[in-house]
């Protein structure tokens, strides 16, 4: 029961908030902490295997670590199933305490309507995990949409100047999108009807569709197209900056560090296993996105003065590196793209919490308009540098083993696309200096005294340092959890690919 406890705990939190809010506004983010409290020891009571069901009696893989199934739509062959290996917890986890920092964050900066401002925070979380976590592909739409809807309010009630813009750039993206992959799932379920003369929704069924190549991959491209949007991947990007500038801090942190890798689990999760000879004749493609992204967005955001919009821009040049990582198709490269999802997700997010912080404080994103702040700011400064040099890939921090792991495995597959993809290492700490350089060296712009740092947001962005920090140093703890995923995945690829 632990399973659909982890999606009940914030979807329960986040109305107990909405509902206190007519009688103390202030009680909101206390229950939002107390709901990713609980949130927090489920997931510790489920990873040490108190939780956790004989997977082998269900029939499932030993890399499965725990399973919930239960019927919701038996006529349809619609189920209540959910699952999780070492991938989701992985990425639950992530989002457990990205969850904590966007409550950290909005603490202050949210001041109207604070109740329904922490529904939608935890109703948005709660539908993240739902993906991480639902097998069943009509329950897998249902959580992919239930993500969506908040992350609109979010933007276009509590975001800035231009957020019902962006807000509905957001949402027209995700939905079109969104709506291909409705169509992909309802053809293949008629499909294996056909085959089988019953319905079925379930992942695992589903990955023995007996679909002819050709279905397969305009299916396949269905599911795919979602995803990259989502990820997301040139030419799908253009929604991303929109929104992550005109965001709420806590909206940012969740959406560049959550949100944006339940595109990279779709296609780690559902593209690959279900339809992978489709998906290995089209990855020379899907590389080649990864590899354009890496370097585009790198060079868009060194064109950037909104610090928001450059680390929005930074966002999808690590998501280029996901891309490319899961679809290399060996060990290397995949157990590579799972550590960038989570080293990507907490550096972005603490970037964002400090775009914020500089924000709320000098009440501009302009790096023009900045300058000068290491004498005024020093440990915000400090805080700024470290994840800089986190985003550029330094050695000994996560992303370095990330995409250490990306290139090593591409290498492998794709000399030239591996070696195009490498430039970005050279452009990264240019756009990563920039933001030192412009907004904290160089003459005071600012002629107010703005205060540091206080001692919960040092606890918060410390908490992202040592987290950071621990990946970097010692990645073998992540790489033991996501191993039996990844070679999972791997080996069905191959099995139905080359039976």
């Amino acid at each position: 029961m632990i399973l659909p406890a982890l999606i009940i705990v914030l979807c329960l939190g986040g109305f107990a908030a909405w509902f206190v809010e007519r009688r103390s506004p202030g009680d909101a983010r206390l229950i939002a902490l107390i709901a990713l409290i609980i949130e927090a020891a489920l997931l510790l009571w489920q990873y040490s295997g108190t939780g956790t069901v004989d997977i082998l009696s269900s029939g499932m893989s030993p890399a499965w670590l725990a399973d919930f199934n239960r019927p919701w739509i038996p006529r349809f062959g619609i189920g209540f199933h959910l699952a999780a290996d070492g991938v989701s917890l992985l990425l639950i986890a992530l989002t457990v305490l990205l969850g904590f920092m966007a409550v950290s964050s909005s603490w202050t900066e949210i001041k109207d309507r604070q109740g329904f401002f922490y529904f939608n925070l935890l109703t948005c979380l709660a539908g993240t995990v739902g993906v991480f976590l639902a097998v069943d592909l009509f329950l897998f739409f249902f959580f992919w949409e239930l993500m969506i809807i908040p992350m609109y309010f979010l933007i276009s009630i509590w975001g800035h100047e231009n957020r019902t813009y962006a807000a509905i750039k957001f949402v027209i993206f995700t939905q079109v999108s969104s709506l291909l992959m409705l169509l992909a799932i309802v053809v293949l379920v008629l499909i294996n009807h056909n085959r089988t003369g019953s319905f079925t929704f379930d992942y695992f069924n589903l990955q023995n569709a007996g679909i002819d190549s050709d279905a397969a991959f305009w299916l396949m491209l269905g599911f795919f197209i979602a995803f990259t949007v989502k990820l997301p991947a040139v030419p799908f990007h253009t929604w991303l900056p929109d929104a992550h500038t005109q965001a709420p801090t806590g909206g940012s942190v969740i959406l560049a560090g959550v949100m944006l890798k339940t595109g990279a689990y779709g296609l780690f999760r559902f593209v690959i296993p279900l339809f992978p000879e489709a998906s290995r004749q089209f990855a020379p493609i899907a590389m080649t996105l990864g590899v354009v992204s890496v370097l585009y967005a790198a060079i868009m955001a060194y064109a950037q003065t909104d610090l928001k919009r450059l680390i929005a821009y930074t966002s999808v040049s690590h998501m280029g590196f996901i891309l490319l990582g899961i679809f290399s198709w060996n060990i290397f490269a995949m157990q590579g793209a799972v550590i960038t999802m989570l080293a990507h997700g907490i550096s972005a997010g603490a970037l964002f919490m400090i775009a914020g912080s500089l924000q709320e404080r000098l009440h501009t994103r302009e790096m023009g308009r900045m300058g000068g702040l290491w004498s005024t700011l020093p440990r915000l400064s400090a805080f700024a540098l470290f994840f800089a040099m986190a985003s550029l890939g330094l050695p000994g921090l996560g992303n370095f083993i990330g995409e250490f792991l990306v290139l090593l495995g591409a290498f492998k597959v794709n000399i030239l696309l591996t070696s195009a993809a490498a430039l970005v290492l050279v452009l990264s700490p240019v756009y990563s200096l920039i933001i030192i350089q412009k907004a904290f060296h160089g003459p005071l712009q600012s002629q107010s005294f703005p205060a540091d740092f206080n001692r919960r947001e040092l606890t918060s962005l410390g908490l992202l340092v040592l987290v950071t920090a621990w990946l970097g140093l010692f990645p073998q703890g992540v790489l033991n959890v996501s191993a039996a995923g990844c070679k999972q995945i791997i080996q069905d690829q191959v099995a139905v690919a080359y039976p």
